[in-house]
C-alpha cells in the first residue's frame, strides 16, 4: 500500500473475503447465524493460524533448545523465528527484547516482581489510571503491599477520557513506575500514551504500557513511543490463547533478576549456585507454548497482510454506525464517549440488567460481553454494576450491528419501560 495515499474504508466484498478466513463465523447459535461482538474479550482465529499450529503438531512437534535431532531443531527455528516476527511487528530494536509470556497478565506481573519490586521502597509511588483492567491494578497492589510503596490513580473524566493535567500533577518526586493502558477494554478510550511517556521520562520514571486492547487495532511502534515495557496477548490479535509477549528495553532486562526458576532459564546448576541464562531466556522457565508462539507469528502475518490501518478504518466506521444508532435509543445510556476510541460500545439500559440483555441477545445469536469487564473501578466511577459491551473486529459488518439493534428491540419488548 502506498503510505502517501489516504486509507479508504474497505468495501463489503473485501470484508466478506476476510470473514471467509474465519471458520467459526460459519457457526450458528440457537438456530441463528453467529454474530460475534465480543472481540475485546478474545478474537476469533483465521484458518492460517489454526493451520500453523496444526502443522507444528503434525510435522515438527518436539521440545525447543534442548535437542540435536531434526524435529527439535525445526521446532526451535520456528519458535525463535516467531520471536523475531514479534520484534519486527512492534519495531523493537532486537528480538532479545521480546520475552514470551502467557499473555498480558503474566507480562505485567513479571515487570512488577522482577523490575519494580527490587527498586521500590516505603513511600515510593506507582502511578496507574482509573480505567485500568484488573491485570494492571492487582499486580501493583501486590508489589506495593510487599514494599510499602503507594498506589496512585489518575482520574478519568465523565466521557471516559484521561485527565492529562491530573496525570502530570500526580507525577511526583516519589513516582517510581507508571503503568497505563494503551486503550481501555471497558470504555474503548485510547490514551495519549506518547505524551504520557514523554512526561514520565522527563522525570526519569519508566513506563509500562498495557497493550492488550490496542495491539489488534492500532499500529504499535515501541521505538517511536519510547516506552520501557509493552505487554500484549496473542488471543487479542487473532492468535492463540495462552501466549503473549513482553517488550522490554534490553538494558532493563539485563538488570532484572529472574522471576521464575526451572529449565531453560539457566546456564549451569549446582546445589551451591545457579548461573542464569542470558536475556530473554532467563525469564522463560520451563517448556514454553511452542505451538502458541508459532500461531501468534501466523496471526501477525495475517494482520500485516491486511494492514492495521485498513482494518482500523473499517472498525471506525462500525463504531460510528453503532454509536449513532445506540444514542438514538431513548432508554440507552452510553458509558465511555471519549473522542479517541477503539471499536467498543459500552452501555446500559434503564429497563433491564446487563446480564438479562446479554441473555436475550444470545438467543438472537448475538454474542456480547456483559458484566464489569475486569474493570470494577470503572463501573464504580459511573455508578453501574455492569455494562453491555459490543466490540468490533475486522470481520464484523454493519449488518451485524443491525442484528445487535434488533436484539435490543427484543429486549425492550421483554422489559418494557
Amino acid at each position: 500500500m502506498n503510505l502517501l495515499e489516504p486509507v479508504s474504508i474497505p468495501d463489503a466484498e473485501t470484508v466478506m473475503g476476510w470473514r471467509r478466513d474465519f471458520p467459526i463465523l460459519r457457526e450458528s447459535v440457537h438456530g441463528k447465524p453467529l454474530v460475534y461482538l465480543d472481540n475485546a474479550a478474545t478474537t476469533q482465529k483465521p484458518a492460517s493460524v489454526i493451520a500453523a499450529e496444526q502443522a507444528y503438531y503434525e510435522h515438527d512437534n518436539a521440545n525447543v533448545h534442548r535437542g540435536v535431532h531434526a524435529l527439535s531443531q525445526r521446532a526451535t527455528d520456528a519458535y525463535e523465528g516467531a520471536r523475531t516476527r514479534i520484534a519486527r511487528f512492534l519495531h523493537a530494536a532486537h528480538e532479545k527484547e521480546i520475552v514470551y509470556t502467557r499473555g498480558t497478565t503474566e507480562a505485567i506481573n513479571l515487570v512488577a516482581q522482577s523490575y519494580a519490586r527490587p527498586r521500590l521502597e516505603p513511600g515510593d509511588e506507582v502511578l496507574i489510571t482509573a480505567m485500568e483492567h484488573h491485570s494492571n491494578i492487582v499486580p501493583w497492589q501486590l508489589v506495593c503491599a510487599q514494599t510499602g510503596a503507594l498506589l496512585k490513580v489518575v482520574p478519568i473524566e465523565d466521557d471516559g477520557a484521561l485527565g492529562l493535567d491530573a496525570y502530570e500533577r500526580l507525577l511526583g518526586a516519589r513516582t517510581r513506575m507508571v503503568a497505563i493502558a494503551h486503550a481501555s477494554n471497558a470504555l474503548g478510550t485510547v490514551n495519549p500514551v506518547a505524551r504520557m511517556i514523554e512526561l514520565a521520562h522527563a522525570r526519569g520514571v519508566p513506563v509500562l504500557i498495557d497493550g492488550a486492547q490496542a495491539i489488534a487495532h492500532l499500529p504499535v511502534d515501541v521505538a517511536a513511543l519510547g516506552c520501557d515495557f509493552y505487554a500484549f496477548s496473542g488471543h487479542k490479535i487473532y492468535g492463540p490463547t495462552g501466549i503473549g509477549a513482553l517488550y522490554a528495553r534490553s538494558a532493563l532486562l539485563e538488570a532484572m533478576p529472574p522471576w521464575q526458576g526451572g529449565g531453560d532459564m539457566i546456564r549451569s546448576v549446582t546445589f551451591e549456585k545457579t548461573e542464569y541464562n542470558v536475556i530473554p531466556w532467563r525469564f522463560e522457565a520451563g517448556t514454553p507454548n511452542i505451538a502458541g508462539a508459532i500461531g501468534l507469528a501466523a496471526a501477525l502475518d495475517y494482520v500485516s497482510a491486511i494492514g492495521l490501518e485498513v482494518a482500523q478504518r473499517h472498525e471506525a466506521d462500525l463504531l460510528a454506525y453503532a454509536d449513532a444508532a445506540l444514542r438514538g435509543m431513548a432508554n440507552v445510556r452510553m458509558i465511555g464517549t471519549a473522542k479517541e476510541k477503539l471499536g467498543i460500545v459500552s452501555f446500559v439500559m434503564e429497563n433491564a440488567h446487563a446480564h438479562d440483555i446479554g441473555t436475550i441477545l444470545d438467543q438472537c445469536g448475538v454474542a456480547v460481553r456483559t458484566g464489569h469487564h475486569c474493570a470494577m473501578p470503572v463501573m464504580d466511577r459511573y455508578g453501574v454494576p455492569a455494562t453491555v459491551r459490543a466490540s468490533f473486529a475486522l470481520y464484523n459488518t454493519r449488518s451485524e450491528v443491525d442484528a445487535l439493534l434488533d436484539g435490543l428491540a427484543r429486549v425492550e419488548e421483554v422489559f418494557p419501560l
